[in-house]
């Protein structure tokens, strides 16, 4: 049975999905961006909790709008200071009691594994907005709905995926999702943050898609240049994070060969990775990707709560 037809189906993982899920999403998504012109009572009855234990602004506020949006009331909290689990409430226990509130439950959460484990223990769907390096599954649906929308397509594409590729959770996540839709992806890091084999040789296995891996970046050939910033904060030493980071940027110079209808894409926030001078060029399409987080949202919400 199809993913989007489970009435209360949890969204934990991208390998949640099938192909036909995200194409399903995608269509519901074309028909929220018309419901954002007015206020809909879609889910006029419904309460949604976001849980961000981790700091965020587009994500927890794209799930906020996307369920006011369509009606829906919102409750939560923004930061684990907030919550009970500063006097040592284990996550499982504040699970719970947040599932007596809510008909749907958002997390944001530092630990790998940590949204898993909130939907074994809740009796409502749960949706992973990020669990530590690990997946965060709406923000890949989101990035495949701006790459088709920018470029008509997503199959074949030459999709570079650059930066801190070994903490990027938006990263692993993409990757799977490129591999589903059959595109070719080059993984470029610098030394010491590549993507993790593993999880690049899983794709490879599963979708017998073309991954190349490199230290230099050149963009000839390239059709959506997808930058993450270098994760300073995962980093044990501070000063080697802020070294990397000032040395692995994109700037003007580097997209002087790039193709005519190259597109630059971002989770964001974005710090030095990519120089203030892109932002004015015809490629940076970040900001517009960022919009389309409500919509996408709205999709996913509604799916999940059938209707």
């Amino acid at each position: 049975m199809s993913w989007v037809v489970v009435k209360g189906q949890d969204l934990i993982s991208i390998k949640d999905l099938s192909k036909e899920d995200i194409e399903y999403i995608f269509k519901r998504t074309l028909e929220m961006e018309k419901l954002l012109v007015k206020r809909s009572k879609l889910l006029d009855d419904k309460i949604i909790a976001t849980l961000f234990f981790e700091s965020s602004t587009r994500t927890r506020m794209s799930f906020q709008s996307a369920a006011l949006h369509l009606g829906a009331r919102v409750i939560g909290t923004d930061s684990a200071e907030a919550s009970s689990m500063l006097k040592g409430e284990t996550l499982s226990d504040t699970i719970k009691m947040v599932n007596k509130y809510a008909d749907l439950i958002v997390i944001r959460h530092p630990s790998d594994g940590s949204a898993r484990l909130a939907a074994e223990v809740a009796e409502k769907p749960v949706i992973n907005a990020g669990d530590g390096a690990n997946q965060h599954p709406s923000q890949t649906i989101l990035d495949l709905y701006t790459i088709l929308k920018k470029k008509g397509r997503i199959s074949k594409l030459n999709v570079y995926l650059v930066g801190d590729l070994k903490h990027a959770r938006a990263m692993r996540s993409l990757l799977y999702g490129l591999g589903m839709f059959n595109s070719n992806v080059v993984l470029v890091a610098p030394k010491g943050l590549e993507m993790e084999k593993q999880v690049v040789e899983e794709v490879k296995d599963k979708f017998s898609i073309n991954i190349e891996q490199t230290n230099n970046l050149n963009l000839k050939e390239c059709d959506v240049l997808y930058v993450c910033r270098i994760q300073k904060e995962r980093f044990v030493d501070p000063y080697e994070a802020a070294k990397v980071q000032k040395e692995f940027r994109i700037t003007e110079d580097d997209l002087k060969n790039a193709k005519d209808d190259l597109i630059i894409l971002h989770p964001l926030p974005k710090i030095d990775e990519i120089d203030p001078s892109v932002d004015k060029s015809k490629f940076a399409a970040y900001f517009e990707q960022a919009g389309y987080g409500v919509p996408v949202r709205m999709a996913i919400i509604a799916s999940i709560l059938g209707r």
